[in-house]
């Protein structure tokens, strides 16, 4: 297994996490709005939740398994990582055979009985602000209850209530937001779909309702709702996380579809006719950066699978980019991505695997800001 080379110190972010816990209380610092911080915002770790047996992976364990391991050691060599298991004994067992101790060394483990394995969406959302991390536990429900989730909904209090986590936690569980369908810029914007978010699986639809909740509990200034953009194959009802996603200084990677004959073709340029159409809080045009569509990759029952570049993983120094052994539109998102992330290592893990159960790198991990995960 080759080292990884460490790239150079994150950029500059809106908020230094550092000065805002080193500042006094009359600092203006402390008084800074409550805010989910985007996804390059200086992180502690990052969360894997395991695949076992008595997943949808059963028929195929192995293969993903091997994902997961390759996950692992592309996130524990640079962050720490918590990875959550109804067997610890198992997996911790396989990891120090696999991989090397400067990776193992770095992961932490949670044992809990869990229903699946998108950590993206039955994950603690983190607020940060005056009043330190916020750990907000929303309900997750399955993807607008289409499958049992009651176990993996049941994580965030056992992942709390283990210590391994830090902050104040919040009891949301009467509300459904799962982390894939919402991007945050860091500055008071949030991006997200109406297909998703205003479902009516998911909070009976009231649009006003789930607008102002969401502005509250995220400290958001303004929602930016997709009303296009859909991939065949998704079973989450349009999250974001496949189609459009923040970047710094106010750039959006988004998914381009240039193929004409494309049954997506029409969707993704009405997409795009949204993003361009989207304004700042200062009021100026994002700049949009196209990632290419994928060629189609289908199961072995003749349905098109959800692949996208836009479910990347942002980390402190390194982009988890998926690739879909597509040569040259694989190379085409990462160039895309290094562009965007001049500083960062982007690396590429097959994702062929992932895709099979309808998702990808970013799904199937959480991120956490500074100090949540105690080192």
């Amino acid at each position: 297994m080759s080292l990884i080379a460490y790239p150079p110190k994150l950029p500059h972010t809106d908020i230094d996490m550092d000065m805002f816990l080193q500042s006094g209380p009359d600092d203006p610092i402390r008084r800074f709005k409550r805010t989910l911080p985007a996804e390059w915002f200086p992180q502690s770790g990052i969360q894997l939740t395991w695949p076992h047996k008595d997943t949808d992976w059963a028929y195929m364990l192995q293969d993903i398994t091997e994902c997961y391991i390759r996950m692992a050691y592309e996130i524990a060599t640079r962050e720490r990582l918590i990875i959550v298991t109804p067997d610890v004994k198992s997996v911790q067992s396989l990891l120090n055979e696999r991989l090397p101790r400067r990776a193992t060394d770095n992961i932490v483990y949670m044992e809990c009985p869990t229903d699946d394995t998108w950590a993206r969406d039955h994950a603690f959302l983190t607020v940060v602000g005056g009043s330190g991390a916020e750990l907000l536990d929303f309900r997750f429900n399955g993807w607008g209850g289409k499958f049992e989730a009651r176990q993996d909904n049941a994580i965030n209090r056992h992942l709390y209530e283990s210590g391994l986590v830090k902050g104040q936690y919040v009891d949301l569980n009467d509300f459904e937001l799962e982390g894939g369908s919402i991007e945050s810029d860091g500055m008071g914007t949030i991006l997200t779909t109406t297909s998703c978010v205003l479902n009516e699986n998911r909070n009976n639809g009231d649009a006003i309702g789930i607008s102002t909740r969401l502005t509250e509990l995220l400290g958001a200034e303004q929602i930016l709702w997709l009303r296009h953009g859909h991939l065949e194959g998704d079973d989450t009802d349009g999250h974001i996380d496949t189609l459009a996603r923040f970047c710094p200084d106010n750039h959006i990677a988004y998914v381009k579809c240039e193929d004409h004959s494309d049954e997506h073709y029409e969707d993704l340029r009405l997409m795009e006719e949204e993003l361009m159409a989207f304004r700042t809080l200062r009021g100026t045009p994002y700049q949009l950066v196209p990632l290419p569509m994928p060629d189609a990759i289908y199961d072995e029952e003749g349905q098109r699978l959800p692949a996208t570049y836009a479910n990347f993983l942002i980390m402190n120094h390194a982009i988890l980019l998926p690739t879909y052994r597509q040569t040259e539109n694989d190379e085409r998102a990462k160039k895309a991505l290094q562009r965007l992330f001049p500083k960062y290592d982007v690396v590429g893990i097959d994702a062929v695997p992932l895709i099979q159960q309808h998702g990808s790198i970013h799904c199937a991990t959480m991120q956490y800001p500074k100090t949540v995960i105690p080192t």
